[in-house]
């Protein structure tokens, strides 16, 4: 019988608009996210070979992910982040505990896809606390979209808004068949968003529309299809203000409408 590790070949691409410090393991491949006419990172850009990198400033990542998908040839493909990065066993010295191909194996052994750690909004649903956030006419025109060419998901996803729990930051890494298959239907769902939403009064955070409402759909998709996951943590390269954060949040609550 062949060699697992011989015969595994995995990509994780690391989205990035700015030059930082990458992982060594050659299972990572920098790729500069919406480089369309901008000057050179030395990474490879998303605007080669079947790419949206000009849709980047509306997509996030997802210029990053879609450019793996049309270009990337490899048997399981995944997406980072320059701050953000996979872990099975975080430590002090982060950059020495990201994720490698090795640890990668054997997550495989009896699942699809590897997700990081779920976030739980306690008091807010999926659906609210993207609500107080951005704006409630992306999920809803999703849903209308979702209802004309995907019926059969509509019972999953208002399940799912009600829930306060989700996977978050567009991070995974999947066997290609199944990263096909995800990806045909994301991107079919959201080329048809960006048509039908008018986002020429939103601000540049709320812009970057598809790639908020992907983080919603990820689990939608997952669920309805029955794709065996697994979780691990998710490590942030940077330090994190949570209490930033939490004002923020709590500032957006009070003054959305």
């Amino acid at each position: 019988m062949p060699d697992r590790e011989i015969c595994m070949n995995a990509k994780v691409i690391v989205a990035t608009h700015k030059t930082y410090r990458m992982p060594t393991d050659p299972m990572y491949v920098p790729v500069h996210v919406g480089a369309e006419g901008k000057p050179s990172l030395g990474y490879i850009g998303d605007n080669t070979g079947d790419n949206i990198s000009l849709k980047n400033k509306n997509y996030c990542e997802l210029s990053g992910l879609y450019w793996a998908w049309k270009n990337l040839d490899a048997d399981y493909l995944g997406i980072a982040h320059y701050r953000r990065h996979f872990s099975i066993r975080p430590k002090k010295d982060k950059w020495n505990s990201i994720l490698s191909e090795k640890e990668l194996m054997p997550l495989f052994s009896d699942c699809d896809v590897v997700l990081p750690k779920p976030r739980d909004y306690f008091i807010e649903t999926n659906y609210s606390q993207y609500a107080y956030a951005h704006h409630a006419i992306d999920l809803d025109t999703t849903r209308e979209i979702l209802t004309e060419k995907y019926p059969e998901y509509i019972p999953v996803y208002d399940d799912y808004m009600k829930r306060t729990i989700g996977h978050r930051f567009n991070m995974f890494i999947m066997k290609r068949d199944v990263l096909n298959r995800y990806c045909e239907w994301l991107f079919d769902i959201l080329f048809e968003l960006e048509k039908r939403l008018d986002i020429s009064q939103y601000s540049l955070n709320d812009s970057r529309v598809f790639g908020f409402v992907s983080e919603r759909l990820l689990d939608v998709w997952l669920e309805k299809n029955a794709i065996q996951y697994k979780e691990i943590p998710c490590m942030f390269m940077e330090k994190q203000n949570w209490i930033v954060k939490g004002f923020k949040f709590l500032v957006r609550k009070l003054t959305r409408k």
